[in-house]
């Protein structure tokens, strides 16, 4: 298991074992974060699996879903991932430093003046207006780059796009050859729900235009969209918080296994009387004497103040010695109480970790005390934690570029003779 943090937090006592510094480490913190590296490229080989003959990419914007984009990249390049999605230049610019040879896609559109960035870190842009494409004509024609772009089509989603008709405009584009296009893409709406008629629709709609991009490989499925079934699936799948232990099938059981594991420390225990309150607002009232365990984390840290409790609603659940918990009264900033009452005398003391996500806490239930979705539950997660990886031979060092180059970056391309013009883009 490897610990990703500053080193410069991490005391150098000689004397002690590795373990014992790391144990030393973690005390400054009070949460740790744990990423099962192999529970992820479990998950992407078992949708891998599901998609065949379609390859299998990974979504790893927002950080992998808060997971470490690098770390998981490199897990899932050295598993067979050859393509990944990013959400903006500067994400692909980390993910290319850890794997120097796959294809990597920017979901976020190409700008004016950002061909060059394309270019110096050889990934592509996911384009979806016909202005960034005629600037991404523009760039090619002057530079003589043909890195590669997609063409991202709206079929119902009402947000990025080509609209069938734009679309429709620019096939005879790329008939014409030499068009730099590698792929055509468009997003599902209703994907997680099965029996969603749009579902349908952005099928035939899909499938008919992309059939017009003739030679151009075709995607359509996120995580979801992939156990819609074979006809979703087309060429390429485009799996993001599956990956990261997201139930993709909230209609049936998780087919996925749990990545992230959170835990925090208590500070202190206290014990308050049969209607004393707890917290902010005082919201909270003990019913009987009660033992109260105080723990170092808060929504600073991602943990939503919507999973407090009150006098009426429970709120979430902490895993203290085996067993739940329940918060009491609301969560703060920095800190969570919770009703350790029921615990045996000594279970839970000062400086012990207990459970927040893990330990059957699934991802998707803490979502539901938060009120929101697994994706916003990961994304969240705060930048306080002690973060741990373990499986994904993390260990191993990569290969890294050649001295001369720009740190972490491959050379950019050498200059090549551009292609004809294309046909003129529709007014």
């Amino acid at each position: 298991m490897t610990m990703a943090s500053d080193p410069k937090m991490i005391p150098q006592a000689g004397l002690l074992s590795a373990e014992a510094n790391q144990a030393a480490a973690l005390a400054a913190f009070g949460g740790v974060l744990t990423v099962d590296l192999d529970a992820i490229v479990a998950n992407w080989r078992k949708l891998e699996k599901t998609a065949v003959p379609a390859e299998c990419s990974a979504v790893i914007k927002a950080d992998a879903y808060g997971c470490g984009a690098e770390q998981v990249a490199r897990a899932l390049s050295k598993a067979g991932c050859k393509t990944f999605f990013v959400a903006t230049i500067e994400e692909a610019r980390k993910v290319r430093a850890a794997v120097p040879e796959p294809t990597i896609y920017v979901l976020g559109g190409y700008f004016q003046n950002t061909g060059e960035h394309y270019a110096q870190i050889n990934c592509r842009p996911v384009i979806g207006d016909l202005n960034e494409l005629a600037e991404w004509d523009v760039f090619c024609r002057r530079t003589g780059w043909n890195g590669g772009a997609a063409i991202h089509i709206d079929t119902g989603m009402n947000r990025l796009g080509l609209t069938l008709q734009e679309a429709q405009a620019i096939i005879p584009r790329i008939n014409a050859g030499d068009h730099g296009i590698t792929l055509v893409m468009s997003h599902l709406v209703s994907a997680e729900q099965l029996n969603s008629p749009i579902n349908a629709k952005q099928l035939a709609a899909f499938r008919g235009i992309a059939s017009e991009f003739s030679g151009v490989p075709a995607a359509l499925a996120n995580s979801s969209g992939i156990f819609l079934g074979a006809p979703f699936q087309f060429d390429l799948v485009r799996p993001g918080a599956a990956l990261y232990g997201v139930n993709p099938t909230p209609e049936a059981d998780n087919p996925m296994q749990p990545v992230v594991n959170l835990k925090a420390r208590i500070v202190q225990t206290r014990s308050i009387e049969r209607g004393e309150s707890v917290g902010y607002g005082g919201t909270w009232t003990a019913r009987r004497p009660t033992k109260l365990a105080i723990i170092a984390v808060g929504y600073a840290d991602g943990y939503f103040r919507a999973a407090s409790s009150n006098d009426g609603t429970r709120g979430a659940e902490v895993i203290v010695a085996g067993k739940r918990c329940p918060v009491a009264g609301r969560i703060s900033m920095d800190l969570i109480a919770i009703d350790i009452t029921d615990l045996p005398p000594n279970t839970a003391r000062r400086g012990h970790m207990v459970t927040l996500l893990g330990e059957g806490i699934t991802v998707d239930e803490l979502a539901h005390h938060f009120g929101t979705i697994g994706y916003e539950v990961l994304t969240s997660l705060g930048h306080r934690y002690a973060r741990l990886y373990k499986g994904g031979n993390v260990e191993e060092p990569l290969t890294k570029p050649e001295p001369a180059q720009a740190a972490g970056q491959p050379p950019s391309p050498p200059p090549i003779e551009p292609p004809a013009a294309p046909p003129p883009l529709p007014g």
